[in-house]
């Protein structure tokens, strides 16, 4: 008689595997009849022959790394986990080969239309990219949804999530609060973004260690961002030295996504947007990609479209 236990990575939450009432460890055990299975805290014990044992590690290690990329665990994805001989189950989610993420209670998170797709195409294969567009496109949604995706496949290390803190009629300092209390509310999509694509612990998790980082873009001065996925959010509204500073502070194995809408730019009337110069120094850059996203691409309510042409017929901002 042999035992083994299995602890499990302080970002996995054990009930994303074995469910609230532990309804995944019945089918386990019922699928390993030779071995006693105990789930304590953070791991789970085995205790049975060698043979069995073995089997069992591979199977926890094929719902674990089920778990790690889509987030969950359900009856079904066990099952087949248990019954197929490969380590990852891919066949049974050929019908949504198009999902970037697995978001929170098994909210599938895709690109939507024709340039967000291109979106995902392009950071493929490039390092850099603009994605541009009037708001309601989905280019930052779809920009987060590409990061998170990339740390969970282990193709970065951390996130980098930023904006420039620019008033949009409003005044910073009547703002009530401290620095951090003045500023969330810039950063909130970006929270929102977060908050649909990974559960809440694990997110806050994530922020405790850093690996997701969300901060002003003056923060990003001086830093070199290796391994990282870092976006700039709003880039309108970064000036020339700004948006020069945040480009250059790509490091090793780094994927950059900056985001932005030319026609909505808040910076004061004699201050230019480094957005709208970047995108001409920059586009005779073949590594550099510019995605242009439009009306067609609104995934907000239907009436956003019949908005923002009943604006741009009567040229108002």
């Amino acid at each position: 008689m042999s035992e083994k236990a299995f602890e499990f990575d302080d970002r996995i939450n054990p009930l994303d595997i074995f469910g609230a009432i532990e309804s995944n460890i019945i089918l386990l055990q019922n699928s390993f009849p030779k071995l006693k299975i105990i789930l304590r805290g953070n791991s789970v014990k085995v205790i049975g022959d060698e043979d069995s044992i073995e089997q069992f590690e591979k199977k926890i290690n094929a719902i674990i790394s089920h778990s790690d990329k889509y987030g969950f665990v359900s009856g079904k994805d066990l099952s087949n986990i248990i019954v197929n001989e490969t380590h990852e189950i891919n066949e049974i989610h050929n019908a949504e080969s198009d999902v970037l993420v697995h978001g929170r209670n098994g909210k599938l998170i895709k690109a939507l239309t024709v340039n967000q797709k291109r979106m995902v195409r392009s950071i493929e294969s490039k390092d850099m990219l603009f994605a541009i567009g009037p708001a309601g496109t989905g280019k930052t949604y779809t920009a987060v949804a590409l990061a998170v995706r990339a740390l969970k496949n282990k193709q970065v290390k951390r996130i980098i999530l930023t904006r420039p803190a620019v008033e949009a009629g409003e005044n910073l300092g009547f703002l009530p609060g401290d620095l951090k209390n003045k500023l969330d509310p810039y950063l909130q999509p970006l929270y929102d973004a977060l908050r649909d694509m990974i559960p809440a612990d694990k997110l806050a998790q994530y922020m405790e260690e850093e690996i997701i980082q969300i901060a002003p873009l003056a923060y990003m001065r001086g830093r070199t961002l290796d391994n990282a996925f870092a976006i700039l959010d709003e880039g309108q509204n970064a000036t020339n030295n700004q948006l020069k500073m945040f480009l250059t502070r790509m490091g090793k194995s780094a994927k950059f996504v900056v985001t932005g809408d030319i026609t909505q730019i808040d910076l004061p009337r004699n201050q230019p947007s480094g957005l709208v110069k970047a995108i001409k120094i920059l586009k005779g850059i073949k590594e550099i990609d510019f995605i242009f996203l439009s009306e067609e691409d609104f995934v907000r309510h239907k009436l956003v479209t019949k908005i923002v042409e009943a604006y741009q017929m009567n040229n108002e901002e």
